[in-house]
């Protein structure tokens, strides 16, 4: 095997690439089998929640592409950051969709739950896998402490975008088309947290329930000496 493809193989390895990429076509092919069985596009929005749960997985590995390839490419690095902090909440929204689920024949029950988990399963996968590999470059810029602070804030806005998302209908570019609307509505949940009990309870469960799969995920990894 030539030495470059070798290290672009040994590169996709260590970001996950390869299990990613069998996840989502597992869950493909099951969305194209039931959209054949059954005549009926339900669930399609899976298809493109998938798509821009990908986006923050590509912006990690663009990131991390950059930073082995050179130096001195910290402006480069910082952009890419932002903008993986911005849809990075697009990977876990995924498990949100089991809030369409519901008996949809001819296709059984029980296919369309698995069908819903396996995307979700996916999105969590993308996110817990790029947020590993921004964690790594923070930690190599200012520290283990500033990497683990970092990937706790990163979880927390998670939680909270997924909120937003779900129940407030916004969508990642609203950070940039309407960023004024955006800030306002976040603090009017964020100071006035008695009148918005399910606005705090859905977003401290979900970011828990997010560090607790990071946490295992890099136990995990560390294990092996990845």
């Amino acid at each position: 095997m030539p030495a470059d493809i070798r290290k672009l193989h040994d590169f996709l390895v260590e970001h996950s690439f390869y299990p990613l990429v069998l996840s989502t076509l597992l869950a493909t092919s099951f969305f194209i089998w039931r959209f054949f069985y059954s005549g009926s596009t339900n669930y399609i929005n899976l298809m493109w929640n998938l798509f821009l749960a990908w986006v923050p997985y590509v912006l990690s590995l663009l990131a991390a592409g950059i930073r082995q390839v050179g130096k001195g490419t910290w402006p480069v690095l910082l952009i890419l950051g932002v903008g993986w902090l911005v849809f990075f909440p697009n990977a876990p929204y995924l498990v949100t969709d089991f809030y369409h689920l519901d008996t949809r024949p001819p296709v059984p029950f029980w296919y369309d739950i698995g069908l819903i988990a396996v995307f979700a399963f996916t999105g969590c996968f993308l996110a817990i896998a790029s947020l590993r590999t921004m964690h790594l470059l923070v930690e190599e810029y200012l520290g283990g402490l500033a990497g683990w602070l970092f990937s706790l804030f990163a979880l927390a806005m998670a939680g909270l975008g997924v909120y937003l998302g779900r129940f407030g209908r916004w969508n990642s570019w609203d950070l940039l088309l309407h960023p004024r609307s955006l800030l306002k509505e976040i603090a009017l949940q964020v100071l006035n947290p008695l009148d918005n009990l399910g606005f705090v309870g859905f977003t401290l469960m979900f970011t828990s329930i997010l560090v607790v799969f990071y946490l295992m995920f890099m136990s995990s990894r560390n294990r092996k000496g990845g």
